[in-house]
């Protein structure tokens, strides 16, 4: 073999043993877990509320949208509830006096408010998949979910659309340009579920509907690398040491 071809073949080498040790160094522990953020059973902390765009129709008896735990459920999940275990669903009702782009949020309020505040459910680890049960009826609407940052920013994710009969279990990847970790320490910044939103199309019409949800979850990654003093990036424990009886004492 000549000089220059030996040379060729330790710099190939070399180039190959580089580029595994990189993609061994960029491989990451994962521990995927299924994680249930409301199963609109009373145990969550929540209750959800409606609001809805101009048009919601409103009389002197009534007042749409409408909101109710009803119960009911995806035989999928539940089967036919032998037990009589107290399941039910989100119902929600919608009338509106105008076709066109109408919408209905369905969004969270915590228990202990009095003031019915709008709140945000902490999605836990770095979410990968976003996944509901919903009923439609086969109306002309879609879904999208409000997911925000630890920057703030809000991103609107499309669950897809309601035109199918009964239950039907929608599931989106949360996109990768959605941030759930920063370069310094604690690194992972979960996410929160802002809330959901069904939009009308204006070639449907939109008198009268029901949609019913069941069972929001998540997929998550909840692995977290340990590491020399890695309690100091809890900010739970942070708080501990810093709080001010902690330091009356020393």
């Amino acid at each position: 073999m000549k000089h220059g071809g030996f040379k060729a073949v330790c710099l190939a080498l070399s180039v190959s043993m580089a580029v595994v040790s990189v993609l061994a160094a960029e491989e990451k522990a994962v521990n995927l877990e299924s994680r249930i953020l409301e199963n609109f059973d009373g145990t969550s902390g929540y209750v959800w509320k409606v609001a809805a765009s101009k048009f919601a129709t409103k009389t002197d008896k009534e007042t749409f949208p409408k909101l109710a735990y009803v119960k009911t459920w995806p035989a999928a999940i539940h089967g036919y509830n032998r037990e009589g275990k107290d399941i039910k669903s989100l119902g929600v009702w919608g009338r509106f006096d105008r076709k066109g782009y109408n919408w209905i949020d369905i969004y969270p309020v915590a228990k202990d408010d009095k003031d019915e505040n709008p709140a945000e459910i902490p999605i836990p680890g770095r979410v990968q998949l976003l996944d509901m049960w919903v009923w439609g009826a086969n109306f002309n609407y879609y879904l999208e979910a409000y997911i925000r940052d630890y920057k703030g920013v809000v991103h609107i994710i499309n669950m897809g659309d309601l035109s199918f009969e009964g239950w039907k279990n929608l599931r989106i990847n949360i996109p990768s340009n959605i941030p759930q970790e920063k370069r310094t320490l604690p690194k992972r910044q979960g996410l929160t579920l802002v809330k959901f939103r069904i939009w009308t199309r204006p070639v449907e019409r939109v008198d009268d509907f029901q949609v019913y949800f069941n069972q929001i979850k998540v997929l998550t990654d909840t692995f977290e690398t340990l590491f020399d003093g890695d309690e100091l990036a809890d900010p739970a424990r942070v708080q501990e040491l810093w709080s001010a009886d902690s330091n009356a004492k020393n």
